[in-house]
């Protein structure tokens, strides 16, 4: 998702390639690893980025506070979490706390990474985060000890295992979504409280009318799958842009 400002627009931030947020992931190892610890939780990894993967899981929680769209060639869902680069919900490091914090968000700085087999995958963490600390002092939570992963790892373990579970999920979601040609591109221009005016663009909805002409065979499957209930709960989403613009509304122009 971009977006286009008539004032002079923040350059956008520049990103590593690979998922977003993780520039120097590394597999966990208890020999290699074994002084590396946790800082405390901080969101100032996520401050500089307007919009944030999700998995079908979360869609009801999220569709209460965020639109929810689809992007790229795999249409793979994301929230939109603010209209320039900037994310709306984090402020001095801490996310909104009014507000769902995305899964994507909460796993990190850890992630899966795929070890030979397609289905193998082992614990990694972003050597790179500030919350990583790589055994240059005590300070935060110790990942091993006495050789042996602590309940922080094991947690993160589950979580990413979770994660991963839920993003194929998603992946088989979004592509039916593109199997029945549901998908539009779309577009909004947005009026701030002061007279600045955005344009936001680069996303894809559902289109309403071609969902409700879904033939009624893949209604039925839709609705065992919970698919349909999905579907409703991305299109309910989309009112949020309103809350969004009147964020942004409160965010000074310099900023």
């Amino acid at each position: 998702m971009t977006a286009e400002t008539t004032t002079p627009p923040t350059a956008a931030p520049s990103q590593a390639t690979g998922p977003l947020f993780y520039q120097q992931a590394v597999p966990l190892r208890s020999d290699e690893h074994a002084t590396w610890r946790l800082l405390p939780e901080t969101a100032n990894f996520a401050a500089d980025t307007n919009a944030i993967p999700a998995v079908i899981g979360e869609f009801g929680s999220l569709a209460q506070h965020y639109p929810i769209i689809f992007t790229g060639q795999d249409a793979m869902p994301l929230v939109a979490v603010g209209l320039s680069q900037r994310n709306l919900f984090v402020a001095d490091g801490v996310w909104d706390e009014q507000s769902y914090v995305p899964a994507y968000v909460r796993r990190y700085p850890f992630v899966f990474m795929q070890a030979g087999e397609p289905d193998n995958y082992v614990l990694a963490v972003d050597a790179a985060a500030k919350q990583v600390n790589q055994g240059d002092s005590e300070e935060g939570l110790p990942l091993f000890q006495d050789g042996k992963a602590t309940e922080l790892v094991d947690n993160a373990m589950r979580f990413c295992s979770d994660y991963t579970r839920e993003h194929e999920h998603t992946r088989r979601f979004s592509a039916a979504l593109i199997e029945n040609d549901l998908l539009i591109d779309r577009n909004i221009d947005v009026t701030l409280a002061d007279g600045r005016k955005m344009s936001v663009n680069g996303f894809q909805v559902v289109d309403v009318e071609k969902f409700a002409a879904l033939p009624d065979e893949t209604v039925v499957a839709w609705h065992r799958s919970g698919w349909l209930a999905l579907v409703h709960h991305h299109l309910s989403s989309l009112a949020r842009f309103s809350a969004l613009v009147n964020r942004q509304s409160q965010v000074p122009a310099e900023a």
